[in-house]
């Protein structure tokens, strides 16, 4: 099948790759011309383990391509996915601007019928939008041609992605159209032949469907990290309590880690939009709203941690914190809403100097910081280095903010010798306390009771 897709960022990037890799010719469209010369040169302006091979080895194939002219890509199209940014507006909605003119530009040069699927995380109501944008442009042209519009959302993990689409756990296909849904099918075939995995619907459920299931994860976060809070002042260990509940199959296990609280560019932007289209419609989200400042809050935690271990801000200043990742899950690069951002700038309004290592994540890291604090400042309070044991070098303490594989077994008696307040402060739980306080470091975990060195 002819597919394009409109928007070469993360969702557009991964679903055009893994349409490619299962046979289908693929036109990823973008209208930033210097992205569409690094991918056809080759370079994959995101981290997703595995992505690099699998655009490399499509684009050779010729089943990958990569353009800035809409021209070329309605023309290509049986199927066009609409993939792009939906960022959030000053107050919490969705910004539609980019995804509605995309429609426009479809209705403008199709010239035989499409199907057009939001592949974008959007509001309810958005298919509707995108409909009207595209007949409007038809019925400027005077024409009659015939068009769906699919809703099909992405359920992607960052770090996961491909494995994600490849080996789908459910396809969402919202659709009021037996033919577009009939396309969807066949589109979607080589992704669960072991069985039946999509799921058909209406275009509204569906939309709400992919809000709805994010909306869940983020609360299920905050529960924990309230949970979290709680038991630490109780002498309670949250992870003993974490697995006790896990074992209830009405439960089950996932999404019950407590932590520093979410980031990236989902689970934040998509429950201030389902906020703020409850709002709209006369619906107060109580539990969402909870879900949001609970999180915001829990971002602190470990800069309260480390000033009550230094006794009050004043005991901070002059220190040299290493920091091991900066970005706001494992396995990718992606710096946007990391709980990170906001130790850092905790860090450098106490005086802190900050020794900062991720695998993958510094100079997106590093970007960001100068953008929002200045390269003088960020120059003066970070040092960004290339490896775990150099983060911790001439360091007075250590905090663990990503839990990179790298960073799960390192060794503590060496650390003992080595940050000369002897403290690690595990944003994640990773560690066992009783090991690290063995080696003669004081440990202070997420809902965990603090252990002294040994």
């Amino acid at each position: 099948m002819k597919i394009t897709i409109i928007g070469t960022g993360y969702v557009g990037l991964v679903s055009g790759a893994c349409f490619a890799d299962v046979g289908n010719t693929v036109l990823c469209l973008d209208v930033n011309e210097e992205k569409i010369a690094m991918l056809k040169n080759g370079v994959i302006p995101i981290h997703e383990p595995g992505l690099d091979n699998m655009v490399e080895r499509n684009a050779k194939a010729g089943r990958l391509l990569f353009s800035t002219s809409y021209d070329e890509a309605v023309a290509h199209a049986d199927c066009v996915f609409l993939a792009v940014g939906t960022p959030p507006d000053e107050d919490g909605s969705a910004d539609l601007t980019h995804i509605l003119a995309a429609a426009r530009s479809i209705g403008q040069r199709i010239d035989k019928p499409v199907v057009v699927v939001d592949k974008s995380t959007v509001p309810v109501g958005t298919a509707d939008k995108v409909r009207a944008a595209i007949q409007g442009e038809l019925d400027k042209r005077g024409s009659t041609l015939s068009f769906s519009v699919v809703s099909n959302p992405e359920f992607l993990k960052e770090g996961a992605a491909i494995d994600d689409f490849m080996r789908p756990d459910r396809i969402v296909v919202g659709s009021d159209d037996t033919v577009a849904t009939k396309l969807m099918r066949q589109l979607y075939a080589p992704f669960s032949r072991n069985h039946e995995k999509l799921v058909e619907m209406d275009v509204r459920s569906a939309e709400l469907t992919k809000y709805a299931a994010n909306a869940m994860l983020a609360t299920r976060i905050s529960f924990m990290n309230e949970l979290a809070n709680l038991a630490e002042v109780l002498g309670a260990d949250i992870e003993a309590v974490r697995h006790g509940m896990g074992l209830d199959p009405r439960i089950g296990s996932q999404f019950l880690y407590a932590g520093m609280g979410y980031g990236g560019s989902c689970f934040p932007k998509d429950v201030k939009a389902l906020v703020k289209t409850g709002g709209d419609h006369g619906q107060v989200l109580h539990i969402l709203e909870a879900t949001e400042l609970v999180n915001d809050n829990q971002k602190n935690v470990l800069f309260k941690k480390l000033t009550r271990f230094y006794g009050g801000v004043e005991g901070l200043k002059g220190k040299t914190i290493a920091v091991w990742g900066l970005s706001f899950k494992p396995n990718t690069d992606d710096m946007r809403e990391a709980p990170s951002l906001v130790l850092l700038k905790e860090l450098f309004d106490a005086g802190c100097h900050v020794r900062a290592y991720d695998p993958v994540a510094s100079s997106e890291a590093l970007r960001v910081l100068e953008r929002e604090h200045g390269a003088a400042r960020v120059e003066s309070m970070l040092t960004i280095v290339s490896s775990a044991a150099a983060a911790t070098e001439g360091a007075d303490a250590l905090v663990l903010v990503t839990e990179w594989k790298e960073f799960r077994a390192p060794d503590f008696a060496g650390l003992a010798t080595i940050l000369r307040d002897k403290a690690i402060f595990d944003g994640r739980n990773i560690y066992d306390p009783a090991v690290v306080a063995a080696a003669g470091l004081a440990y202070e975990g997420i809902g965990r009771v603090s252990r002294t060195a040994v």
